[in-house]
């Protein structure tokens, strides 16, 4: 019987503790101990110690999984762990179209990135050719993730 005391007790610390350390090891481990508990219960004390060591462990997990979520969030504490705010935005797709054979004029020095206007707006690019100064005409000859790729246009 202290065994499974035991177990149940370390199972449900470590569930307890998952909050404080990501990753869910300390909850597969806690889980582990749990049903650890149980499987002595119904080897010790048969089909009817084991039914109730279940139904214990079913409550405790439940107990600290509403401890968890419910209570510890509007404590100090758990509104320093808990993240209460959301960001919201949209992701502008820096270049809609193919931009390559497009000409235009460096900003910046390119040393090899820097920034280039090309139909009046302004994309980050790469030289190819290596360091570019500022005002140089450019090409676009490829598209990288974010950024063009281009090469002198003299």
């Amino acid at each position: 019987m202290n065994l499974i005391v035991l177990l149940f007790v370390l199972g449900v610390i470590l569930i307890g503790f998952e909050v404080f350390v990501p990753g869910g090891i300390l909850g597969v481990f806690g889980g582990l101990a749990m049903l650890g508990g149980c499987v002595v219960a119904f080897a010790n004390h048969g089909l009817s110690g084991g039914a109730m060591a279940v139904s214990v462990a079913l409550v405790l997990v439940g107990l600290m999984l509403y401890f968890e979520f419910a209570l510890l969030p509007k404590t100090s504490m758990g509104k320093r762990l808990f993240l209460n705010a959301s960001i919201k935005g949209t992701v502008k797709s820096p270049r809609p179209r193919d931009m390559t054979g497009s000409t235009g004029k460096t900003i910046t020095a390119l040393a090899p990135s820097g920034y280039v206007v090309i139909d009046g707006q302004q994309h980050e690019a790469f030289s190819r050719s290596g360091f570019l100064e500022a005002g140089v005409p450019v090409k676009v000859a490829g598209m990288d993730n974010f950024r063009l790729i281009v090469t002198s246009d003299k």
